[in-house]
């Protein structure tokens, strides 16, 4: 499997997810396939999870089993034909053109953000490192 293959694999998963989040909106949508969409994206979400990761090998296997179980039960469970309209609207969102000014909102945010926080520690930081030397 080569770069372009996972690269492919990635925008799919991530229409497909974004296609899910759109169908767990529509009110055609049965209200146990809602339940579902949320808890699988609350444990995909979630710090706590069944087999923590620090254990070897099957701290992340349960992500790689039960996520992809959730998502392909939660597909099983929306009726064809809004999960068909949810990934249409997926793929043309995904075409759509990039919104470069909020991402530059963002960025310029955390950076005031981070600005504010070495100011505010500073003095702090300063008084620690002085008592450190002595």
């Amino acid at each position: 499997m080569d770069f372009s293959d996972w690269k492919r694999r990635v925008g799919l998963l991530k229409r497909e997810t974004y296609a899910l989040y759109l169908a767990a909106r529509d009110p055609r949508v049965p209200w146990y396939a809602k339940w579902l969409i949320a808890l699988v994206v609350a444990y995909a979400l979630s710090p706590i999870d069944l087999i923590p990761d620090f254990v070897p090998l099957l701290g992340y296997l349960d992500d790689l089993i039960l996520i992809p179980a959730g998502i392909a039960l939660a597909i099983r469970l929306i009726p064809r034909d809004v999960l068909q309209q949810c990934r249409e609207k997926a793929a043309q969102a995904q075409a759509a053109p990039r919104n470069w000014y909020a991402a530059g909102v963002i960025i310029v945010v955390w950076l005031l953000a981070i600005g504010l926080a070495i100011k505010l520690l500073w003095p702090a930081l300063a008084g620690l490192a002085a008592d450190a030397s002595k």
